[in-house]
């Protein structure tokens, strides 16, 4: 298996926070909540918790979608959350979506505060992920929903696969030249990325002492796993 190489937890500076706002999630994201929405079909979720919201996309693709809740988006990277404040204020949301620098690791949160938890593509970026686990169940209210989507490392032992994932999905080179160390910046952090994610074995062996069943993880795309389940 290809050895898990961890990358830094936080995007702390305003060129990442930058370069990460403008890449292109719309199809990833899409699908996203469109999946979540899914498999919360008929529920009253009440308030949603976004783990790792980045420039909050995601809170803003689901708010979109539809009515009847609240999302809260939590990160560590106040450059991020800068951008993601003023995303939700030209999308018109500042009234559902509200943003909170918060280690999702250790969150200010009282026990079953919300009605679902979600994340994507945090986890890979946290070194104990087992905590990141954890403290997203503790606040996940009895009864409520459990989805996070991450990139799953590629299982074989050469770097092949994550050369032809990123040549698939790293996008095309641009003709502007100004733009081009961007476009190299995004595609090393696709890479990096790639290389620090988790494989659904390992997943599911860190959420089983939480009570969760191993089939609640499954591969859901030739890169990304996902985690849905309900807190009994």
């Amino acid at each position: 298996m290809l050895e898990r190489v961890l990358e830094p937890e936080v995007m702390d500076t305003a060129e990442e926070a930058r370069d990460y706002d403008s890449m292109d999630h719309a199809a990833v994201n899409t699908r996203f909540c469109d999946d979540f929405l899914v498999f919360a079909t008929s529920r009253s979720l009440g308030r949603v918790v976004d783990f790792g919201t980045g420039t909050a996309l995601i809170p803003i693709a689901l708010a979109g979608r539809a009515g009847g809740f609240a999302v809260v988006g939590i990160d560590l990277s106040e450059h991020m959350l800068a951008l993601g404040r003023a995303n939700v204020a030209r999308a018109g949301l500042s009234a559902r979506v509200s943003l909170e620098l918060v280690d999702a690791k250790r969150t200010p949160y009282e026990d079953g505060a919300f009605g679902a938890t979600i994340s994507n593509s945090i986890v890979h970026h946290i070194p104990e992920p087992a905590l990141c686990f954890a403290e997203m169940w503790r606040v996940t209210a009895k009864g409520g929903l459990l989805f996070v989507r991450d990139l799953h490392r590629p299982e074989n032992e050469s770097e092949g696969e994550v050369d032809r994932l990123v040549a698939l999905y790293g996008g095309e080179a641009p003709a502007d030249p100004a733009r081009v160390a961007s476009f190299e910046s995004q595609r090393a952090l696709f890479r990096a990325s790639l290389c620090a994610a988790l494989t659904v074995a390992e997943v599911a062996t860190m959420v089983a002492p939480l009570g969760v069943p191993a089939s609640a993880v499954k591969m859901t795309s030739d890169r990304h796993w996902t985690l849905a389940c309900e807190k009994p």
